[in-house]
């Protein structure tokens, strides 16, 4: 009976001994005290890479973490461009393509028409006169709209160059003819300045500085533009216009300045 226990465990030992020599490259043994102690080797950890990352969900997480005024959308500017077009549109068909019924648009100070107040300061004599008018009209008209909007430009646009033909036709002789959009463009000029005003002395310097440039730039486009058409003499230098474009202009801003905003909701 002894001799079968003996013959059983030899016969286990060589079937440890045989597996553990089948996988000695992945096994140390030690040996202390002639008893064998078993190492296993330690599992290599395994690294998942998700390279299924999406590009716009990346952008969109750095576009959150970026600060409110850094992300201030920008304002389309529309309103001017279509002046500006309207202004040249009104050039070409009168001075190139003689268009029949142009010259009804200008403003006869002996039997204006009502419209005329309004028609006439999308019409200019000559060239000079237009593209002087179209330059500081954008540069001015641009301010306006980027602060107060596409509607805001129109409605100053109109205003002013409206009341500054008001003013011209009380004025001026009756033989007069205003055109132009001269009066408009110192109504925006004087608004975009307003809109924008600070104590600062560097804008005030700034505005100074522009100011001046722009009604010499102006009048000399304005003395470029003495003619006759029809008997009629088209006004010289309008200074009248000028000036009352800006005031009216001013007038503007004042009265909306009165107009109460809407209380904010909590």
């Amino acid at each position: 009976m002894a001799q079968l226990r003996v013959s059983a465990t030899l016969q286990s030992f060589k079937l440890q001994s045989f597996f553990f020599n089948s996988n000695l490259s992945s096994f140390n043994f030690h040996h202390h005290h002639s008893l064998p102690i078993i190492t296993l080797p330690s599992p290599t950890p395994t690294i998942c890479y998700n390279t299924n990352i999406n590009k716009s969900d990346l952008i969109s997480q750095l576009e959150l973490g970026k600060p409110e005024q850094k992300r201030k959308p920008e304002k389309r500017v529309n309103g001017i461009f279509w002046i500006i077009l309207l202004n040249i549109g009104i050039f070409v068909a009168d001075h190139f393509f003689k268009v029949n019924g142009v010259k009804a648009l200008y403003l006869y100070h002996n039997w204006p028409v009502w419209y005329q107040f309004v028609t006439a300061t999308f019409c200019h004599a000559n060239w000079n006169h237009l593209s002087s008018n179209l330059f500081f009209l954008y540069i001015f008209g641009k301010l306006v709209e980027e602060e107060e909007g596409s509607f805001a430009l129109w409605i100053s646009y109109i205003f002013t160059g409206v009341g500054a033909n008001l003013v011209s036709w009380l004025v001026l002789p009756r033989n007069a003819v205003s055109v132009g959009a001269s009066g408009a463009v110192f109504g925006l000029f004087a608004i975009s300045v307003l809109v924008k005003m600070s104590w600062d002395w560097r804008k005030i310097l700034e505005v100074l500085i522009l100011g001046q440039f722009v009604i010499e730039k102006v009048m000399e486009a304005a003395q470029a533009s003495t003619s006759l058409r029809g008997g009629y003499a088209l006004q010289n230098v309008n200074h009248i216009a000028h000036l009352s474009g800006a005031l009216v202009g001013v007038l503007l801003v004042w009265l909306l300045s009165k107009v109460p905003s809407n209380p904010s909701e909590p």
